[in-house]
């Protein structure tokens, strides 16, 4: 007798004593989404229905655990293999948390957002907001994200000058050829990327497939990456337009930016201020009407030594329509949005708190100043009405901002009933690293900048790297295992209509590009130089990570030349420029051919999602509803893999066909037409090393 039919004797003795089948805990399912919850996004007083699956006349009882009680669901149908448990809510009016209890025979087991488990781990529990909701425009849109002085340079009259004023103790200075590598001390250096130049762009951006422009800071400030804001209230002429200019840049030994009058001219001019704002609305309006939104970056935590609330650099101190700036005079309207040390006294007082210690990243000190908090509350109301009208907000080291936990929740709720009241429809989208729980709750943020359930795991899984490339872990390289955990976990933080649009990125501007990280290499660009960052690269490798961000739960992002093929260790050499002229043009096709895909196949934004099949440097997992099924599969290894995949985990009937959408090798990619077949609910498939492939259920 051999092991198969050994094990089939075991099986039918088991079933015989028990008069029950053996519970199979992998046909158990629910979710947040759509598919397992309506409404989806329910208001107060709204009742909701509750589903979850089960394999068809395999279990005895279903039971919702929702606030300490326990209710048993009713068997609503049976659809192919599956039947399907509801339960209806009474009028919610406050947070729901939730998970199942499923019995058969003496077999028990408990379901949350980790799936099945022996333990109640309630802490992992489903959760309902009444009231919470997230931009549908926002939920799975392809985003873009620009660092403005590297995309395109459309105007040269605006570009910054050679010693146009000092930054950091030196001249800043105007970088002429485009095609130059960022140096290790980048941030005086500008390439004059601009507004105009994106403008310029649109056309390639919506051929791409873009939905959504992010914009690193564009407001007045001194550095190219501005994130130490100069006036909240301008878009920066030199991003916008320059109509009056004049003045001199500094001579060589002139290290005073209070003489540094074509910078004041440029910046400090209302003419061009206004002209600036005025130009950038045009803008906008031009991006809506390709059907196109734009988000903004908010850097309110602190602001720049340069500021005009401070004043440190005294290039507002004698200009008429300003006031005095904290630094400058003791009784500035200024003074209590800065926290000063020591009674230095005044004029020029140095002594305030920089964020880190930084002293030209002044910490703006909220909970001493009510008109500091209403300023920038005003300030997120007004580029969100007309004539600006953008579509949202990316919050800079948003759990930063303030002094206290307790004051930067109070702040954040202030914040989202500023946006919300003033665009209902406007994204409210943070950057942070770790756990944001309590931050998406409903009442302060909307989603994040998906490190911990996105950019980080994938990278650990594809390349063994840390996401600045400062660490190769063997342990993490193809653990697949570790990749579902981890993914799983930090997944459960957030409440589906958060994850539905947080931001999954494979680089930015904090961080090494991807298609570096995929040649394995440790180290920055002032160790190894600008050239390893190209050095045994795998584009082979980067569309895996592409196929994995275009099929996965949530809005794909795109750092501006990663879909051109641009390399870089983390910042400053991740800056480097777009290479107009020098694309990788089979990288920009695979790119819209697989966003392509994304659109035309809705159950990649709103379906389901479900690890499959899994081995070492071997993932698979499917997105699904009861009416549409997408499965992917990566195999990262250097051999070849063959594997049988329970497709019919992910609702895939159990005899079926998969036609395919994608097929990615090192080499390149294929859209031909091949047909998979599905037996007794399990694929087979055989695939080559480094490749990836899209299925989808005819």
């Amino acid at each position: 007798m051999d092991m198969n039919m050994i094990e089939q004797a075991r099986r039918t003795q088991q079933y015989s004593l028990n008069m029950r089948p053996v519970l199979n805990k992998d046909a158990l399912f629910s979710d947040e989404t759509a598919n397992y919850r309506a409404p989806f996004e329910p208001e107060k007083g709204d009742r909701v229905t509750i589903k979850f699956r089960t394999w068809k006349d395999n279990v005895d009882y279903v039971f919702i655990i929702c606030k300490s009680q326990k209710v048993l669901m009713e068997k609503a149908y049976t659809k192919g293999t599956f039947d399907y448990y509801t339960y209806t809510t009474a009028p919610i009016d406050e947070q729901v948390r939730y998970f199942f209890e499923i019995h058969t025979g003496k077999q028990r087991c408990f379901y949350n957002k980790l799936g099945v488990s022996d333990d109640l781990q309630e802490h992992y529990s489903f959760g309902i907001v009444p009231g919470f909701k997230t931009p549908d425009w926002a939920k799975g849109a392809i985003m873009y994200q620009i660092f403005t002085d590297r995309f395109c340079n459309g105007d040269t009259s605006n570009d910054v000058e050679d010693r146009e004023y000092i930054y950091i103790n030196e001249g800043v200075r105007r970088v002429t050829d485009w095609r130059r590598y960022p140096e290790s001390m980048d941030v005086r250096d500008f390439y004059g990327g601009d507004i105009q130049g994106i403008w310029n762009k649109l056309d390639y951006l919506q051929d791409l497939g873009v939905d959504v422009l992010y914009l690193n800071p564009i407001f007045v400030s001194p550095s190219n990456h501005k994130y130490d804001i100069q006036d909240y209230d301008y878009i920066d002429p030199h991003y916008g337009v320059v109509v009056e200019d004049g003045g001199e840049c500094l001579e060589e030994w002139d290290n005073d930016n209070s003489h540094a009058t074509r910078y004041i001219q440029r910046v400090v001019n209302k003419k061009n201020l206004e002209a600036s704002n005025a130009f950038f609305a045009r803008f906008v309006e031009e991006v809506h009407k390709r059907g196109m939104r734009i988000i903004l970056d908010g850097v309110f935590n602190h602001c720049g030594s340069f500021n005009k609330w401070l004043d440190r650099e005294r290039l507002y101190e004698r200009m008429e329509g300003y006031e005095k700036g904290a630094y400058i005079a003791e009784d500035s309207p200024y003074r209590s949005f800065f926290k000063f040390n020591y009674e230095h006294g005044w004029p020029y007082n140095e002594f305030y708190d920089g964020w880190w210690g930084h002293n030209t990243l002044p910490k703006l000190c909220y909970e001493q100043s009510p008109k500091l908090e209403e300023y920038i509350l005003n300030v997120a109301r007004k580029w969100l009405k007309p004539p600006y009208n953008v579509d949202g907000w990316r919050l800079d080291v948003a759990a930063d901002l303030g002094f206290s936990e307790e004051y930067n929740h109070i702040f954040w709720r202030k914040f989202r009933q500023a946006v919300k009241e003033t665009n209902p429809d406007a994204l409210i989208l943070a950057e942070h690293y770790g756990n944001a729980n309590q931050w998406l709750q409903g009442d302060q943020w909307d989603t994040l900048m998906n490190y911990d359930a996105f950019m980080e795991p994938v990278s650990w899984f594809l390349t063994g790297m840390e996401k600045h490339s400062d660490e190769y872990r063997e342990d993490m390289y193809g653990n697949a295992e570790v990749f579902r955990n981890t993914m799983l976990h930090h997944m459960a933080n957030f409440h589906e209509p958060s994850l539905q649009t947080s931001m999954n990125e494979l680089s930015n501007h904090d961080h090494s590009r991807f298609l570096t990280r995929t040649n394995r290499r440790v180290g920055r660009v002032y160790t190894l130089g600008s050239d390893a960052a190209s050095d045994g690269i795998s584009k082979g490798v980067f569309r895996e990570a592409i196929v994995i961000q275009m099929t996965w739960v949530g809005a794909p992002t795109i750092y501006y030349g990663d879909e051109a093929g641009v390399c870089g260790f983390t910042d400053p050499d991740n800056r480097r420029t777009y290479p107009w002229g020098e694309e990788d043009l089979s990288l920009i096709s695979f790119y819209k051919e697989a966003i392509c895909i994304r659109k035309e196949n809705p159950v990649l934004t709103h379906g389901s999602t479900r690890f499959l099949a899994l081995d070492y440097q071997f993932i698979s997992y499917g997105r699904f509803s009861e009416e549409e099924q997408i499965i992917v599969a990566i195999n990262n290894g250097k051999e070849e893999k063959e594997m049988n995949i329970p497709v019919w985990q992910a609702g895939v009937p159990r005899e079926a066909v998969l036609e395919r959408l994608m097929l990615t090798r090192e080499s390149g990619f294929n859209l031909g037409d091949q047909l998979y077949e599905v037996k007794a609910g399990i694929l087979y498939l055989k695939m080559q090393p480094v490749s990836s492939v899209i299925l989808r259920r005819i």
